[in-house]
């Protein structure tokens, strides 16, 4: 019985790595050793980042709820206080668009939180 060998599994996975490597430069898309390491560091990358974009949001959050809080007269850490002890169940994503895209809103909860 002939010896079965792997070529179509191993040309699939190939085939798979080089079009993952789709639209780098040179030997990184051509040749399946380079292109290989650039896949895997982009996977890597890729998880990493993943994780980081929930942090930069967040950030990117504070930072917006900060700035309307003091155009309100009062500062991010006092209006998130406020906020607890009023007992008002808003996540920081939904004040910030309320910040951008309702200033009267937004002041009413400022006002609601300073209250308290």
């Amino acid at each position: 019985m002939p010896r079965a060998k792997t070529v179509v599994p191993g040309r699939a996975r190939r085939r798979k790595v080089l079009k993952a490597a789709k639209g780098n430069y040179s030997g990184r898309r051509k040749l399946f050793k380079s292109a290989l390491q650039t896949v895997q560091r982009a996977g890597q990358f890729a998880y990493e980042h993943r994780r980081l974009k929930k942090r930069d949001f967040r950030r990117l959050w504070i930072a917006r709820i900060n700035a309307a809080a003091r155009t309100n007269g009062t500062t991010y850490s006092r209006l998130m206080h406020g906020l607890k002890q009023a007992k008002v169940a808003l996540d920081r994503k939904v004040l910030s668009d309320l910040a951008i895209a309702d200033a009267p809103a937004f002041t009413k909860i400022v006002k609601t939180a300073s209250a308290k």
